[in-house]
């Protein structure tokens, strides 16, 4: 057999060994594909919209300054009279006669109308013959009284006299008596003639006082009897002179439409004089600034270009649909030009301008009471809520007391399309 014959070739199989393949790059590769992917996606959140998204263009965004706080308020008022007064019916009665129009100017003391009733007409009458009747028994018993206390004086006068008389003869037979010219018998009925003459006159004194104060008491009964008629008809005759209407003050008649026959019922509004020189502003305020308004307060109102200051004469506390009433009234003696019912702005100041971090004034303040804002992101896509307490407010300013910085900005529209949403997509 040949040499090599029945061999294998010879191979290198059995020699080769399995190299591991190295797993450092696609570890590598892969946490770089992870960074990749978290770093985009993290951009691309960015980029997405967070929050309810709203369109910047309907917003009103306005930045919050240090800047001077100017404490006042513009309030719309209406011009009214200062001197009003209200013609009511005091009688009942028919219109007879109306002597004026209305819109007239009148002066104090004009005959308006006149109303009849009859009624009135028969109380007077029958006021007077009581008046009458009673006048002359008063003036009766009067004279009976001048009559009775002359008659007393004089019988007082002479049983006086008639005592004097007495006395001197009592006194005479006294000293007769001591140089026993008379006897002691004589003396002592000269005594005892003088003391009954003596008790005779006080007893007079005092039946004539007794009676004269009756009579006296009688008579001033019936002068309070005489005052209460006499009051009565004083009273019937001032309802009759109220059937013809005068005008109470100088001014002009308004809302006054009366006419001839009509029947007038005590107690209904017939007119109004207003005085026409004088002057108040009633205004309604936003129950917020009630206890900072006070009485004596200033204001100011222009009229045709020019400027009046006004004070503050009556707050009235009551709230009605959040609201409180003022009224001012014009210092000096040159008033503006007013209608009644006229319409102006009216400047109230409720302190002195000062110093402090302030934000535009907006419809989000009653909306959200002060209590906090949208506050928009330095790059003004996003808007974050944020509890914020404010201060004072008038038209156009409100006081930053915490919770914002100067700068920052602020969404000051109104509030009421956002819900309860802590966060703003803003939408360019």
């Amino acid at each position: 057999m040949a040499v090599g014959e029945g061999r294998l070739p010879v191979s290198g199989a059995n020699m080769d060994e399995v190299v591991p393949r190295k797993r450092r790059p696609v570890l590598l590769i892969a946490v770089a594909a992870v960074v990749l992917i978290a770093v985009g996606a993290t951009a691309i959140a960015r980029m997405l919209p967070t929050g309810l998204r709203v369109s910047a263009q309907d917003l009103r965004i306005e930045p919050v300054a240090s800047t001077v706080f100017n404490d006042d308020v513009i309030v719309r008022a209406v011009a009214e009279p200062a001197l009003s007064v209200v013609l009511d019916a005091i009688e009942t009665g028919r219109v007879e006669e109306v002597l004026v129009k209305d819109g007239a100017a009148v002066k104090q003391g004009d005959l308006l109308f006149r109303l009849s009733n009859p009624q009135r007409r028969l109380e007077v009458l029958a006021r007077e013959s009581d008046y009458a009747q009673l006048f002359s028994t008063y003036s009766t018993m009067r004279v009976q009284y001048e009559t009775t206390r002359t008659d007393y004086r004089r019988r007082i006068n002479d049983l006086q006299a008639e005592l004097v008389q007495i006395e001197k003869q009592y006194r005479r037979d006294a000293q007769l008596g001591e140089i026993g010219f008379i006897s002691h018998a004589a003396l002592e009925e000269s005594e005892d003639k003088l003391a009954t003459y003596k008790k005779n006159l006080a007893d007079e004194k005092q039946s004539q006082s007794e009676e004269l104060n009756l009579k006296q008491a009688a008579l001033e009964q019936m002068k309070k009897a005489l005052t209460g008629v006499e009051d009565g008809l004083k009273v019937v005759n001032a309802n009759v002179e109220a059937l013809a209407v005068r005008a109470p003050i100088t001014g002009r008649l308004t809302n006054f439409d009366l006419k001839v026959g009509s029947l007038a019922q005590s107690g209904d509004h017939i007119g109004r004089i207003d005085d026409p020189d004088q002057f108040k502003l009633t205004a309604q305020v936003d129950e917020f600034y009630l206890p900072r308004v006070a009485l004596g307060q200033h204001a100011s109102v222009i009229v045709e270009g020019r400027r009046y200051m006004a004070r503050v004469t009556r707050s009235d506390p009551q709230v009605k649909d959040g609201r409180f009433s003022v009224e001012l009234l014009f210092d000096g003696t040159e008033q503006p030009a007013l209608r009644a019912g006229q319409s102006v702005d009216c400047q109230l100041t409720l302190g002195e301008p000062s110093p402090a971090v302030v934000l535009p004034n907006g419809a989000f303040a009653s909306e959200t009471g002060g209590a906090w804002v949208y506050v928009v992101a330095a790059d003004g896509r996003s808007a974050v809520r944020r509890p914020v307490r404010l201060g004072r407010r008038n038209n156009t300013q409100l006081e930053v007391l915490s919770g914002l910085q100067s700068g920052e900005k602020v969404i000051v529209s109104s509030y009421g399309a956002f819900g309860k949403s802590d966060q703003l997509s803003l939408s360019q």
